[in-house]
């Protein structure tokens, strides 16, 4: 889907520039400006240069947020995650010593009414939730904000599949709804490539300032060339004609994965956006046997159980996951058909 004379010549532009007399430390500033007519554009916030700063990633980025907490409170943090969520969030926290505190997911993302006291942050995908892919309302992000205000929480908001949506335009980022108590990460990998090791983050200025201490302490700091890229996509406009075809396109690959999916008997759990969804499974055990039939098959879906952190609680969503967007057309539809005859006859759903 990518525009490969584009991508070249954004490579070629980044090798034509001469390197930075001194470490840029909060990134490439024609990536920063870059990123920040992307917020504005595709997402809706309103962030200067100054407010961004380049990170490798949404997991490099977040490590970095999760060093601060720990630093700034002279303790292990404490972190609610969505229960069942993104593993390698989890796996940030568990690796800095924090503590995890798993909260649960329903339809409509995250329930925020049942976020204990006693936080320090709250790490959630609001856009399109992983992996049960709901979209956190209004009145959910209106709310999470004021909590966060009352009790002295930093709200860390990974805008997973956030330029992805098929159907209606997205909702305000919570970094939008609330600046001053929320830190925006969003990345490249699923847009352009997971290779390229080009993301951002908007944070408040006392995060932003802290981290940029951290980097210069410590000499760590995301590398320029993928960010060189960005910007020479963005300032030609390729970067705006990927995402807009790459919408059209995984919009209609969406939907021939639910007609296929559909036809078998089985439901589809998740919001029109991204590049995934969630067939729900009556139990563990058909979870399990349905990956290993789609790997026999030389099919790679995931299970929903490894992303719980009790797979085997109370509650716990049972299904296998299913995405689209890395195979060729001919390569999906060939999947599809085997996707099928692995699906046949597991029908049901967890509570």
């Amino acid at each position: 889907m990518l525009d490969r004379q584009a991508w070249r010549r954004a490579w070629r532009h980044a090798g034509d520039r001469e390197p930075a007399p001194r470490p840029e430390h909060a990134g490439v500033p024609a990536f920063r400006d870059a990123v920040a007519r992307l917020l504005l554009h595709h997402r809706g916030l309103a962030a200067t240069p100054g407010d961004v700063l380049a990170t490798a990633g949404t997991t490099d980025g977040f490590a970095e947020v999760v060093a601060m907490l720990r630093a700034r409170a002279g303790r292990a943090p404490r972190v609610a995650v969505e229960d069942p969520g993104y593993v390698r969030a989890t796996e940030v926290l568990r690796d800095a010593g924090a503590t995890v505190v798993g909260v649960g997911v329903d339809d409509e993302g995250l329930r925020v009414d049942d976020l204990p006291a006693g936080l320090d942050a709250v790490y959630l995908t609001p856009a399109h939730q992983y992996p049960l892919g709901a979209r956190l309302p209004v009145a959910r992000r209106t709310a999470l904000a004021e909590r966060a205000r009352d009790e002295g929480l930093l709200l860390v908001e990974d805008d997973y599949d956030g330029e992805l949506r098929f159907d209606v335009a997205p909702l305000p980022l919570l970094a939008g709804l609330a600046p001053d108590v929320t830190v925006h990460l969003g990345t490249t990998s699923k847009i352009l490539s997971p290779t390229l090791g080009a993301g951002w983050m908007v944070a408040p200025p006392a995060v932003r300032d802290a981290v940029l201490e951290r980097r210069r302490r410590t000499g760590v700091r995301p590398a320029p060339a993928g960010q060189q890229v960005v910007a020479a996509l963005h300032a030609d406009g390729a970067l705006a004609r990927h995402l807009a075809r790459l919408r059209r396109e995984l919009g209609a690959r969406r939907a021939r994965v639910v007609d296929a999916v559909t036809a078998t008997g089985h439901a589809v759990r998740g919001d029109r956006a991204g590049a995934h969804l969630l067939v729900p499974l009556p139990d563990r055990a058909a979870e399990r046997a349905t990956v290993d039939a789609a790997a026999r098959t030389g099919l790679q879906i995931g299970g929903i159980g490894e992303h719980h952190l009790d797979p085997d609680g109370p509650g716990a969503a049972c299904g296998v996951l299913v995405g689209w967007a890395g195979p060729s057309a001919a390569e999906l539809d060939d999947a599809l058909v085997r996707l099928a005859d692995v699906l046949a006859g597991r029908t049901g759903s967890c509570p």
